[in-house]
């Protein structure tokens, strides 16, 4: 069973692309994020059409997040939640929901984690009050759901590794130490980095800037993520960035993560 996490940097432009990666991949279970678009505008026919249902939660222009599964392998979803319980946020950031599939009953938190803009700015402790509360949050998620798996873009690089020029970055956002200490809460809670449950070559990313031919020289950051809980990090066989889609004419500035369980 393949679980993925893709920011699509709207889905309006690249609906096409989603479509395409899942007919390719057979994905079972997709988390979205960054669709730019209110929910009545979300493409659930074209989705449906290929065999796949969604959730989604979404607002105009920026955030919004959708979960995207394959409808013979997983059943309908419960216990769905949108945005942080107890996190007052007007801002379209987080769709959980419960799956029961072949590989057991799973707990599935997509997230599209603010940005943060600058450090020290408003943006900023906002951002960190989205982490602290997301923590508190998945604490009770995660002793009552012990197959969890947290997708998204985390708009966070853990360390050094997941950075092309970590001198460069040395200080700003996404890679400041107060970023890389609310990632590491999350693994405080029993959730492990799956991504770093393997060997991995060098300067391996999810995102690249538009700008500089960032893509072409690697200029990238490790910022998506799939966090796992204890139980299912013991069934993954493999995980992989696939940098094709970057490739594709007008892609996201991002590429999917997946992980097989």
């Amino acid at each position: 069973m393949r679980i993925a996490t893709w920011n699509v940097n709207s889905l309006k432009m690249r609906l096409g692309h989603v479509l395409d990666w899942l007919g390719q991949t057979q994905t079972d279970i997709l988390c979205l994020q960054e669709l730019k678009m209110v929910d009545e505008l979300f493409p659930i026919e074209a989705i449906r059409d290929i065999g796949y249902d969604a959730l989604w939660f979404g607002q105009k222009t920026y955030n919004g997040v959708a979960i995207l599964f394959k409808k013979d392998t997983c059943k309908e979803p419960k216990e769905i939640i949108k945005n942080i319980p107890g996190f007052e946020d007007e801002q379209k950031r987080l769709i959980a929901a419960d799956f029961a599939t072949a590989s057991g009953d799973l707990r599935i938190v997509c997230g599209y984690f603010p940005n943060g803009s600058e450090v020290g700015s408003e943006k900023f402790a906002y951002k960190l009050q989205w982490l602290a509360a997301l923590t508190a949050w998945l604490k009770g998620e995660l002793s009552s759901h012990p197959q969890l798996a947290l997708l998204g873009d985390f708009n966070i690089a853990p360390d050094d590794r997941d950075v092309w020029d970590p001198k460069g970055w040395e200080g700003n956002i996404l890679v400041s130490p107060e970023e890389r200490q609310a990632f590491s809460n999350l693994l405080d809670l029993g959730l492990w980095d799956s991504f770093r449950l393997f060997d991995q070559p060098e300067k391996r990313y999810t995102w690249w800037d538009y700008r500089m031919l960032g893509f072409q020289k690697n200029h990238g950051l490790r910022i998506d993520h799939i966090l796992v809980s204890e139980s299912l990090k013991a069934k993954i066989k493999a995980v992989d960035i696939d940098k094709a889609p970057r490739k594709w004419t007008k892609p996201s500035d991002h590429t999917p993560y997946w992980i097989e369980i």
